[in-house]
């Protein structure tokens, strides 16, 4: 077959920015033959020189923080005031893993018995497959590539192709900090055969991927033939916010504003829709407005830009699609007066942060994932009711209730059915916390020290002394 030809386009002026070649048939074999060669010398590494190679790699990826967070600015629009960010919160995640792995990984103990040993080790489970998105390519990928790399296995990466130089950079960066050669292989490719390819050869024994519930279906199903294979997914989310009446009302604005906005509200745990007590709705939507107001939509190259375009014009398209849906079934836009939301850059793929009021769940935007810089309020009687409608979604990746009452909200959260909830807080995953998905929002776990699970296997010996 013809070698594709994969093209970015920017999302700032619709015009290609970068080209990358497919596979080619000889790629899809030789792929994963060289993974399971490399994972056969590297997993009799030992973990002191693992962590090493991982301590360099993360300082070099602090290090060049500014030249990665200028490419992702061009390539997926985030404004450049944040790119770095996400950099330097990847390697703080990364550093935690690597201080927790050690104990992640150590053997357990059987029973002391005399004449026997008994214990149960870890080891890794092989060649690995990540699939990673484009909207925070760095945070996504060390949430797997990091325990993978510790826990010994050989690993294939797969970028965005929005966003190819992530893997490119990661690529280099632990060349530099000394991975053994094949130990990690990237490849680009826009074709969900030649995806499902890899994913069904016998050599690779994990697929972590990251993106769409749809996509992530479409992988399973490609390994879904072969029993040993495991796949972990990270998938979308509807997450929900819910306002309590004794809050501070302009404060919890400002944070479910950003919650919702930052990114372009384009993160699988952005706040997607705000439940808000009946007794401060009014008042909380003015807060909310006030907020918006002193937000500016533009170009991401400027350091004053708090929204920059979404990713495709695909993308704004089905974001304006659920607006339509939501006005046309009785929803008001109650989006303020803002000069750049209305002249916002022309060629660009720009979606106005837009609040809704007077919204239900016979409406799109309350139920499906919006995936951009939309604020949909709901009124609700109180915490019953909230909590019912936080529940009443296909998804459960995370929740979020506001209160000054903190254990009160502790204690409604334990009924939320989602796999992170805040109390105070949102859109944050936290190192030591599992990052879990419930529902569509996905399978397995990644981050703390359950985020080194799906990449080992357990090993039991059971050894007795030679008889005298």
């Amino acid at each position: 077959m013809s070698v594709e030809t994969i093209t970015t386009i920017s999302p700032v002026t619709n015009k290609p920015i970068l080209t990358r070649n497919g596979l080619s048939d000889a790629d899809l074999l030789s792929i994963p033959e060289t993974a399971a060669r490399a994972f056969e010398s590297y997993r009799r590494t030992s973990l002191s020189d693992r962590q090493a190679i991982v301590k360099k790699a993360l300082k070099l990826l602090d290090e060049r923080q500014d030249a990665l967070g200028k490419e992702l600015t061009e390539q997926m629009g985030r404004p450049i005031n944040y790119t770095p960010k996400e950099v330097t919160t990847a390697v703080a995640r990364g550093e935690y893993m690597l201080k927790i792995s050690e104990e992640a990984l150590k053997e357990t103990e059987g029973e002391a018995e005399k004449g026997f040993k008994r214990y149960i080790k870890k080891v890794p489970v092989g060649p690995v497959l990540i699939l990673f998105p484009w909207n925070y390519p760095y945070l996504t990928l060390v949430n797997s590539l990091i325990p993978a790399l510790l826990a010994g296995n050989s690993v294939v990466l797969k970028p965005s192709p929005q966003t190819p130089t992530s893997a490119e950079q990661i690529k280099q960066i632990f060349a530099d900090a000394g991975l053994p050669e094949g130990v990690l292989q990237i490849f680009h490719s826009g074709s969900i055969t030649q995806i499902e390819a890899i994913a069904r050869s016998p050599k690779i024994q994990l697929v972590c991927f990251t993106g769409s519930v749809a996509n992530g279906l479409a992988v399973q199903t490609a390994a879904s033939d072969r029993v040993p294979i495991r796949v972990g997914l990270e998938l979308g989310g509807k997450d929900p916010a819910y306002v309590r009446s004794d809050v501070d009302i302009k404060w919890a604005a400002e944070e479910i504003v950003d919650g919702a906005v930052f990114n372009s509200g384009q993160s699988c745990c952005s706040v997607e829709r705000v439940y808000v007590d009946e007794k401060i709705h009014d008042e909380f939507v003015t807060a909310l407005q006030d907020v918006l107001k002193g937000y500016k939509l533009g170009n991401p190259m400027e350091k004053d830009t708090h929204v920059g375009p979404v990713v495709s014009s695909r993308s704004a398209d089905s974001i304006r699609a659920h607006i339509k849906d939501a006005l046309a079934k009785g929803a008001k836009d109650a989006t303020p007066d803002n000069a750049s939301f209305k002249s916002p850059p022309a060629d660009g793929n720009f979606v106005a942060p837009t609040l809704l009021t007077n919204v239900d769940h016979s409406m799109a935007v309350m139920t499906e994932e919006t995936f951009g810089p939309v604020i949909p309020v709901m009124k609700v009687k109180n915490d019953a009711e909230a909590i019912k409608l936080m529940n009443d979604s296909q998804f459960g990746l995370t929740a979020s209730i506001w209160t000054k009452d903190t254990d009160k909200g502790h204690e409604l959260v334990d009924d939320v059915e989602a796999g992170t909830v805040f109390v105070n807080r949102c859109d944050y995953p936290a190192p030591d916390l599992a990052w879990v998905g419930w529902k569509d929002s996905g399978k397995g776990q990644t981050l703390s020290k359950f985020g080194f699970d799906q990449f080992v296997k357990l090993k039991s010996f059971h050894v007795k002394d030679y008889p005298k």
